[in-house]
């Protein structure tokens, strides 16, 4: 979980347009930093997350999500045998449980990491 947390803090994204344009930022974070990953990992059956990075999830929310909607779907996440842990990146910080059934949650917030850097 460290290894990818750390990866991913040094992400510096341009303005995204949509929310695939993260997707790929993070792509291109994660091969630099040399960690296999898979993309839209299917996790169970109907349940699937952005990135798959060993056994750590990560999900992507463009803006500021609502932390409700977020935290129910985390739960889904968390309760599948594949995912040991969860980093959610998003545009805008939201608030959310440090554990999610058991498993950690970490939150990297695009506009902390030095500013969203403009094109």
């Amino acid at each position: 979980m460290a290894t990818v947390t750390a990866a991913l803090m040094e992400l510096r994204s341009p303005i995204a347009m949509v929310e695939m344009d993260l997707h790929a930022c993070v792509g291109q974070r994660l091969t630099a930093a040399g960690l296999p990953f898979v993309h839209e990992a299917r996790i169970a059956k109907g349940c699937r997350i952005d990135f798959l990075v060993g056994s750590i999830g990560v999900e992507i929310k463009k803006g500021k999500p609502s932390a409700a909607t977020l935290a129910a779907q985390l739960q889904r996440y968390a309760a599948c045998d594949a995912v040991d842990g969860l980093i959610v990146i998003t545009e805008k910080s939201v608030r959310l449980p440090k554990m999610i059934a058991g498993k950690p949650v970490r939150l990297i917030s695009l506009s902390q990491l030095w500013g969203i850097a403009l094109p």
